[in-house]
Formats: structure tokens, sequence, C-alpha cells
């Protein structure tokens, strides 16, 4: 039955150790045809079926998600096969080199250090994540400065086209301090056992002028905010100490009883120093 053999299969090894595979399925094949998928990294091993399938609108299987995948450098072997009405289908066979079928990792971070009075700006990184290759020199890189000429108009010109480089730095050397730039980079094999395709693009990092200004001028408005807070708590501390001194009564003297004057004096100096402070609070307040 060779009008229901799969076509267009394709796998990609994806943040370092997921793997899609898909294929893709005539439309004229009937809802009733399934397809299994079966895959080893060694001829001496037996064929593992998939265990989490894509399916399409008839359920029927057209890809499969693999997790923890490692490289190493070797080969895998596919079979997909199926059934139709109770009869088998043809079966389709391929050898890949896992290596070769990776999608790399972004370069990880990523910083960019500007120095306004020699016009340059020094951008460095680290590699992608792999599961099979440690050699920083393995890979290759491209760099895209952009230079942003009106970020109120939302206009981007492109400075200088994208360039390969080796190694975990670049000099910018076209840096003007009043200018804003943006920075992504991507890498791909350089002579090692690494995909030949261009990896996934790093999040551009943004630099320059007006960058640093509206830094500065964040800095600048929490200054006196911060400052303002500070002494609003502590007009706010020295209220409710002073309530509290009123409050609170003063030790007396059991083995001495007042007299009915000493108590009518003490009460007078009592209610003109209580009235004195209330009238201090009501200052500071205002």
């Amino acid at each position: 039955m060779n009008e229901t053999a799969i076509e267009n299969f394709v796998c990609v090894i994806f943040n370092v150790s997921f793997m899609n595979c898909t294929w893709h399925v005539d439309r004229t094949v009937s809802g009733d045809t399934q397809y299994f998928l079966y895959w080893k990294t060694s001829g001496k091993e037996d064929f593992t079926e998939c265990q989490n399938y894509i399916k399409d609108d008839f359920e029927r299987h057209r890809g499969c998600r693999f997790q923890n995948v490692m490289i190493e450098n070797t080969k895998a072997y596919f079979l997909v096969n199926g059934s139709r009405s109770g009869q088998n289908i043809q079966s389709y066979e391929k050898k890949i080199k896992l290596y070769k079928i990776e999608k790399l990792t972004p370069p990880l971070n990523v910083t960019v250090n500007c120095t306004a009075a020699s016009h340059c700006c020094e951008i460095q990184w680290q590699p992608p994540r792999t599961s099979h290759v440690k050699r920083h020199a393995c890979f290759k890189y491209e760099i895209v400065i952009e230079n942003k000429a009106d970020p109120k108009k939302n206009i981007k010109t492109t400075s200088k086209p994208g360039r390969s480089i080796t190694g975990n730095s670049y000099i910018f050397e076209s840096f003007r301090a009043e200018k804003r730039y943006s920075v992504k980079i991507r890498a791909t094999d350089n002579g090692c056992l690494v995909s030949t395709s261009w990896g996934e693009w790093s999040t551009p990092i943004e630099f320059g002028k007006e960058q640093l200004t509206s830094t500065s001028s964040y800095t600048l408005f929490m200054i006196p905010v911060l400052a303002a807070s500070l002494v609003l708590s502590l007009c706010t501390v020295i209220i409710y100490l002073k309530k509290t001194s009123v409050i609170i009564p003063q030790p007396r003297d059991p083995f001495h009883e007042l007299s009915p004057m000493d108590f009518q004096t003490e009460y007078k100096n009592h209610i003109i120093q209580h009235g004195t402070e209330e009238i201090i609070i009501i200052e500071e307040v205002s």
C-alpha cells in the first residue's frame, strides 16, 4: 500500500535535550490508517516505540516528542510503519546524525561594556549550551549591532552588516555616547561535530546614552521621594513619643500623701503642661 507511506520526515533537537520528529500524511489517506514510530541510537540495540505521539484531527499519529536525548556523536535509526484496515502499510526508514539536527541555543551571558572616551565597547558572551560539545573553539558567531536613530519614532537602521567571528568577545569601535544601540548574537559550527545551521538569536541587549539617561532620571526621582518618606517617618515617631509621654503618669511616692492644696496645685500644673505640649504638636504637624 504505497499510497499510505509517510513523507517529509524531519527531526529537530532543541533546548539541549528535547527532540521533535514529524512527518506528513497525504490528505487522501483514510482516517483508519495509523502510524507508529520506532528509534534506536545503535545498530546493536532494539527499536523503542515513541511514548508521546503528536496527533492530528483524526487521531492519527503525525509526530513524536522525545525528552532527555543525548547526542554523544552518534547516529540514530528511525522506523515508521503502520496499518490500515488490518493491512500493513509501506514502512519508512531513515538514519540521521543527531548533531546535524540540533538547533543551537542562544549564546549565554551577553554583556556590553562601553568607554565613551575611546569610542569602544567590548561585547562578551558564553557559548550556547549543548550536551556533547565543551570546547569554546567549536563555535563561530554572527553579531548584529543596530543603531536606533530615533527611539521616539521607532526607526532602526543597521549600522553594519552581520559578521562572523570566533572567540567569546568582540570590540565595537564605532560607539558614540550620544546614540543608542542594540546587539544580538547567534552561533554555528566552527569545524566540530556541531550543526552547520545558525542557532537561535540571543535576546537583544541595548546600550548607549538613552538607556543611561533613563536610569539616571529614575535615580534622581527616587532620591527626593526616599528623603521625604524618611522625614515623614521621623515626624510621626516624634509625635507619637510626645503623646505617649503625656499619657503615661509619673510614679508617686506611696508614703507621701498630698494635701488638698498640693493636689490642686499639681492638677493645675498638669493641665497647663498638657495644653502647652498639644500646641507644640500642632505646630510641628502644620
